[in-house]
C-alpha cells in the first residue's frame, strides 16, 4: 500500500484519481474545496496550494498535482495578471509541492510524481496563449526533473485534450458544442475523467517503473492524426 498525496483531489480528474486509487493505497488529499467523501484509506485537508504552508508528512511514495486552469481568451483581452495567475496555479504550485516533499519521496523505494499538461502545448490553438505558456512550463519541469531526480524519483505528466469535468463546463456548455468538439477529434470522442485516472494509476504504479520525464498525450488523435 503506497502513501499518495493528491493535491486538488475533490473534483474532476483529481477526484477520479482518488476513486481509482483509494482501495489499494493510503490517500491524503489537499484541496481548497470541502470533501464529503469517506473511506478508511482517505484523509482530506482544506488547503490552498498557492498560499498555505504545506504541512509536514511522515511518509510519501507518490505526489500527484492536479490544480489547473482553462483561461481561454484572445491575447488582446488577456491581462498580464492572467498570465501570472495561470503560471502560479499550474507551475509554481507544483514546484512548491515538489520542493516540500522531495526529501520524503527520496526515502521511498518507489517514488513518483505526476503533473498535468495540455495538448495545447503541442498544437497551436487560438485563445490558449496563457494556459499554453503555463503548461509548457510544466513540460519543461517534467523533462528537467526526470533527468535530475533519476534514479530515485520518477516524474511524468499527462496532457489531456478537453475532458468532461466541471473545469471544462464553460466550454462544453451545451449539446451542440459537445458534438462539435467530438467531431474535431479523429477518434470522435472527448475524454472522461475516469480514463485519465486510469492512466494516472498506471504511471504511478510499478508497471511504469521504466518511464520518467515523459508527457503523455491523451488526445483522441487530435495532435497525432490529421483529420
Amino acid at each position: 500500500m503506497k502513501n499518495i498525496l493528491i493535491i486538488g483531489g475533490t473534483k474532476g480528474i483529481g477526484k477520479s484519481i482518488v476513486d481509482e486509487l483509494v482501495d489499494e493505497n493510503k490517500i491524503t488529499c489537499f484541496s481548497r474545496n470541502k470533501s464529503d467523501f469517506n473511506h478508511k484509506n482517505y484523509t482530506h485537508l482544506e488547503f490552498d496550494a498557492l498560499s498555505d504552508e504545506f504541512p509536514d508528512m511522515n511518509d510519501l511514495d507518490c505526489l500527484i498535482y492536479c490544480p489547473g486552469s482553462i483561461n481561454l481568451k484572445p491575447i488582446s483581452t488577456l491581462t498580464i495578471d492572467d498570465f501570472r495567475n495561470d503560471f502560479e496555479i499550474n507551475v509554481i504550485g507544483a514546484v512548491r509541492a515538489i520542493k516540500k516533499y522531495l526529501p520524503l519521496l527520496k526515502k521511498s523505494t518507489s517514488a513518483s510524481i505526476l503533473l498535468f499538461s495540455t495538448v495545447a502545448t503541442k498544437l497551436g490553438m487560438p485563445y490558449h496563449a496563457s494556459v499554453s505558456v503555463a503548461k509548457s512550463g510544466v513540460d519543461g519541469l517534467v523533462k528537467t526533473l526526470g533527468s535530475e531526480l533519476a534514479p530515485k524519483v520518477r516524474i511524468n505528466a499527462i496532457a489531456p485534450t478537453i475532458t468532461n469535468t466541471d473545469l471544462a463546463s464553460k466550454i462544453l456548455r451545451n449539446e451542440k458544442v459537445v458534438e462539435n468538439m467530438i467531431e474535431r477529434h479523429p477518434l470522435k470522442k472527448i475524454l472522461s475523467s475516469d480514463e485519465v485516472a486510469k492512466m494516472a494509476s498506471f504511471l504511478t504504479s510499478e508497471d511504469a517503473s521504466s518511464i520518467s520525464g515523459q508527457i503523455f498525450n491523451m488526445d483522441a488523435g487530435l495532435v497525432t492524426f490529421k483529420s
